[in-house]
């Protein structure tokens, strides 16, 4: 670890060594890691110098401070005599909160955060409803829908309020965040 990262994580090296496994849970949010870290097992299983893998992940030096977004990039470096990856590069690089880059991400993270906690529910719509929910969120009414997709109105009204009962949802607008996560607009 380079010298900066000791000092914002307010550690030295032989600190870091002695925690082992606990290093990762002691400075980063777990939650993001089950995202990215199957990115960094599969990067190290491809076992190539040259790929690189890019991530989103936030840090903190200690559970009294809130959690500051990196981008990070990861390239394995280097094999042992036998070909094993030996090392990797890690490059984080904080996100300016105050840039408009950092809000677009933000957003991004929010609707991941969404799409894993309403996976199991989403799952549950039918294709159809699929189809009705993609154009509510676009702002088509019940008559709108019925003639695009060729159905009758009533229908329509149907897969709506089917949708309705198995999201749950607060909100129109949290319609569109289903639709908007799950890649239907």
């Amino acid at each position: 670890m380079s010298p900066w990262g000791l000092e914002l994580l307010q550690t030295t090296l032989p600190e870091l060594r002695a925690l082992g496994a606990g290093y990762h849970a002691r400075f980063f949010n777990t939650a993001d890691a089950a995202e990215y870290e199957p990115k960094i097992w599969e990067l190290i299983e491809r076992n190539e110098l040259g790929p690189v893998t890019t991530f989103f992940q936030q840090v903190r030096a200690n559970a009294q401070e809130a959690w500051s977004w990196y981008f990070t990039s990861l390239r394995l470096l280097l094999h042992d005599a036998q070909g094993a990856p030996l090392l990797l590069l890690c490059v984080a690089s904080p996100v300016d909160p105050s840039s408009h880059i950092a809000l677009r991400v933000q957003r991004l993270l929010e609707e991941n955060e969404f799409l894993r906690r309403h996976a199991a529910t989403f799952a549950t719509l039918t294709a159809r409803e699929r189809e009705v929910l993609r154009h509510l969120a676009l702002g088509h009414s019940s008559p709108q829908i019925a003639e695009t997709l060729h159905l009758s109105v009533q229908t329509a009204e149907t897969h709506r309020r089917n949708i309705r009962q198995k999201l749950q949802p607060q909100t129109a607008a949290e319609l569109g965040l289903y639709a908007r996560a799950f890649n239907l607009v």
